[in-house]
């Protein structure tokens, strides 16, 4: 019996007022993620087959967890590098071509960028 069926959600902590605001812009505004819900205490936005869940919950100090990055499957990856650098966002790998080396092979066009939290996301465009 399968018991994991995929992603339900990705959930990120950030602190109230500009930061979440920040980030609302940045994966609404910016990336296009449509809200599917939101409530005092936070918002989750369609990211395809699965949910970005944001909660503001205040001032805190972050540290690294065990996240390295998430990837979003996408249709164009300098689109959205484009997208992230034209609003002041690093692009720390700009678009290139892989083939990672599996068996099948799995080429794919990438780009990676730092999200307003710091978060590393990677646009990942299957060929």
């Amino acid at each position: 019996m399968k018991l994991i069926q995929g992603i339900h959600h990705i959930s990120m902590n950030c602190a109230k007022g500009a930061e979440y605001e920040k980030v609302l812009t940045f994966y609404r505004d910016i990336l296009g993620l449509a809200v599917v819900r939101e409530w005092d205490g936070g918002v989750m936005l369609n990211a395809g087959g699965t949910l970005l869940e944001i909660f503001p919950n205040g001032d805190y100090v972050r540290e690294k967890g065990a996240i390295r990055h998430f990837a979003f499957a996408v249709s164009d990856a300098d689109a959205c590098a484009k997208a992230v650098t034209d609003a002041g966002y690093e692009v720390f790998i700009a678009p290139k071509d892989i083939c990672i080396a599996s068996e099948p092979p799995l080429p794919a066009r990438i780009a990676f960028c730092r999200g307003p939290l710091g978060e590393e996301i990677e646009f990942f465009c299957e060929k």
